[in-house]
């Protein structure tokens, strides 16, 4: 996979990376990993949300 970054995007991950003093390619892989999972995570909550609530959620939409 290639990643392409503006150069806007391409210092700030410098920047951010040196002051960690880690590699670019590791501190973009946390970021991957921290953004897909807390997107998976709020899709898992909403769902348990409407299987919880679904006679709340169905008299809401009736409204």
């Amino acid at each position: 996979m290639t990643l392409r970054l503006t150069p806007a995007e391409t210092e700030a991950l410098r920047r951010k990376a040196a002051a960690q003093q880690r590699s670019m390619q590791d501190v973009a892989r946390d970021a991957i990993r921290s953004y897909t999972s807390s997107t998976e995570r709020v899709a898992e909550i909403a769902s348990q949300v409407v299987k919880e609530d679904q006679d709340l959620l169905r008299r809401l939409a009736e409204s």
